[in-house]
C-alpha cells in the first residue's frame, strides 16, 4: 500500500470517529460544538496517521483501540493549535482556512475548548492502550519539557536579538515545540505494537529526523506559500520578530538542511521497508 492509499483509507475513519465521539462523549451540546469546530476544520491528520502507519510498519493490528489512541493524539494536537492562535500567543485569525476558534466563538470559549480537548485526548490514549507507558510518553511530549516548554521559548525569543544567531537555542526551541509530539506518535506506536529492538531504534531515529524537519518545513511554508495555500496567514514570522531556522539560515540553507534530514530519515527506513512512512516525507516537496 502506498502512502496515498493509506491516507485515503484511514483519514475518513479518523474523521468519522472524531465527529461521532466528540458528539456522544461531551454532555453539553455547545461546548461539544466549539470543540468539534476546530477538530473537524480539516488538516492533514498527520499525527494520528503517523501513529497508525508506524503500527502498520511493524505489522501490528489496527483495531478500534488503536483508532481511539490515534484520535486522542489529534485532540491534543488541536488543543495546541487553538491555544497557539490566541491573541496572547501568535494572534492568528485563520487556521486550516477557517476562522480560528477565538475569532469564531470568543477567547474564553476557545481557551475552554482547548482545556477540554487536552484531558480528553489523554483519556482516549489511556483507554485505547490501557498503558501507563503511553500516557507517560504523550504527557512528557506535550508538557513543560516538550511542546509547552518549546512554545515558551518561542514566545521568550520573539524580538529577542540575543538568540537570533544561536543555532543551539533555535534547534532546541523548534524541536520541543514541534518535534516532541511528532516523535511521541512513533514512540507510542513502537511501544504499543511491541516493536523489536532493531525496529524501535530505526523508527525512533526516523521520528527524530521527521520531527525536526517538520518545523523547518513549516518555517518555509510561511515564506513560499500564500495564505490561501497554507490555510493561515503567511509572511508573518519576520514581521512579528520570530527567531527560527529560516531567520537563522535563510531560505537556501534551510532547504539544504531540510534535504539532509529527509535523506537521513529515508535511510533509517531502508530496513523497515515501509513505503507508507517514506511517503510522509513527500509532504516537503512543495517547499523545496
Amino acid at each position: 500500500m502506498t502512502f496515498k492509499e493509506f491516507k485515503a483509507t484511514w483519514t475518513p475513519i479518523i474523521d468519522s470517529y472524531l465527529a461521532d465521539h466528540l458528539k456522544s462523549e461531551v454532555n453539553d451540546t455547545k461546548i461539544s460544538q466549539i470543540m468539534s469546530y476546530s477538530v473537524m476544520a480539516g488538516g492533514k491528520r498527520l499525527r494520528p496517521l503517523l501513529f497508525l502507519a508506524t503500527l502498520d510498519a511493524i505489522n501490528s493490528q489496527i483495531n478500534d483501540e488503536e483508532i481511539r489512541i490515534a484520535c486522542g493524539i489529534e485532540l491534543i494536537h488541536t488543543y495546541s493549535l487553538i491555544h497557539d492562535d490566541l491573541p496572547a500567543m501568535d494572534n492568528d485569525d485563520y487556521r486550516r482556512g477557517k476562522l480560528t476558534s477565538h475569532k469564531k466563538w470568543g477567547e474564553a470559549e476557545a481557551i475552554l475548548a482547548g482545556d477540554a480537548l487536552l484531558p480528553m485526548g489523554i483519556k482516549w490514549i489511556a483507554q485505547g492502550s490501557n498503558s501507563a507507558k503511553l500516557v507517560a510518553i504523550i504527557t512528557e511530549a506535550v508538557g513543560p519539557n516538550g511542546m509547552v516548554g518549546g512554545q515558551y521559548l518561542d514566545i521568550d525569543s520573539t524580538n529577542n536579538k540575543s538568540v537570533a544567531d544561536n543555532s543551539d537555542f533555535i534547534n532546541k526551541m523548534e524541536w520541543l515545540k514541534t518535534g516532541c509530539l511528532i516523535k511521541a506518535c512513533v514512540e507510542m506506536a513502537v511501544e504499543h505494537g511491541n516493536a523489536s529492538p532493531s525496529q524501535k531504534e530505526l523508527l525512533l531515529q526516523f521520528a527524530q529526523d521527521f520531527g525536526r524537519s517538520y518545523q523547518i518545513y513549516d518555517d518555509l511554508v510561511d515564506v513560499v506559500e500564500t495564505s490561501a495555500e497554507a490555510g493561515k496567514k503567511t509572511h508573518k514570522d519576520l514581521e512579528s520578530g520570530k527567531n527560527n531556522t529560516l531567520t537563522l539560515l535563510g531560505i537556501t540553507k534551510s532547504r539544504v538542511e531540510l534535504n539532509k534530514l529527509i535523506a537521513h530519515a529515508q535511510n533509517c527506513l531502508k530496513d523497515i521497508n515501509s513505503d507508507i512512512l517514506t511517503g510522509f516525507l513527500d509532504l516537503y516537496k512543495k517547499v523545496l
